[in-house]
């Protein structure tokens, strides 16, 4: 790895960092940063995974006041998180290397297209919910699960498939649900990780250098993010993502 490629990359996980504290799609640069470098993607992803880590904790802990109150509804949401984690990461390190770069591309551009039609979706949705359970009730439970299996499996924008789920499910203000958001990524992402480090190929050099930019900008996220343009936010994490998807497919 060059000095530039190592700057790449540290200034990737500043950017992801800062991203997943305030939409959850920080994976768009950090994954195809560490693709472009080198790094086999199955490599890559789990790389990434794990040093994601200490960001999703600087950026929970940065709504940490949005948090009060919500122990008994993470309680109940974290163990579907957890659960749909261990089950993600043990297809992504069971399943042929060939699925994920098949499967990869399509992801990323799912997540491309939820990152864009997130605010009307959940407009839409939120307009039809009724009677909302103080928990979110089973159908959130299960929709957890299923985000922390695709967290687990590769995880680009599943904290913009929770902020879709916990504000669609829950009668709360969405700076709670996004701090809500932040403990399941981390839940999700600690989970995998754990699994990842001890059975998987993991590139600690690019770990170190996503930890410590992640760190930074889960920190600066969580202060400064939320006044940074949605708009243009969305549009670069989806650039990101079509750059990601062309490297994948085309080499």
């Amino acid at each position: 790895m060059t000095p530039w490629e190592a700057i790449a990359i540290l200034a990737a996980g500043i950017g992801a960092g800062g991203i997943n504290a305030v939409v959850g799609s920080g994976s768009l640069i950090t994954f195809p940063t560490m693709v472009a470098v080198g790094l086999p993607p199955i490599v890559a992803n789990v790389s990434n995974n794990i040093g994601l880590v200490p960001g999703s904790l600087t950026g929970a802990l940065g709504y940490r006041a949005e948090l009060k109150g919500q122990r008994e509804r993470l309680i109940r949401l974290g163990a579907a998180s957890i659960a749909g984690s261990l089950i993600g990461g043990v297809l992504l390190l069971f399943m042929p290397a060939d699925t994920f770069n098949v499967v990869v591309p399509i992801l990323i551009g799912l997540a491309c297209v939820l990152v864009v039609v997130q605010p009307r979706l959940n407009k839409w949705l939120s307009a039809r919910r009724e009677d909302p359970h103080p928990h979110g009730g089973p159908w959130l439970w299960i929709g957890v699960f299923a985000a922390g299996i695709y967290g687990g499996y590769f995880g680009a924008a599943q904290g913009v498939l929770l902020i879709g789920l916990l504000g669609s499910f829950l009668d709360d203000d969405l700076q709670r649900v996004n701090a809500a958001k932040n403990v399941l990524s981390l839940l999700v992402n600690g989970t995998a990780a754990i699994l990842f480090i001890l059975v998987a190929e993991v590139d600690w050099r690019a770990v170190a250098l996503v930890a410590v930019g992640a760190t930074i900008g889960g920190f600066l996220g969580a202060k400064v993010g939320r006044k940074l343009p949605a708009l243009v936010l969305r549009g670069f994490i989806v650039c990101i993502g079509i750059l990601a998807i062309i490297k994948l497919v085309y080499g």
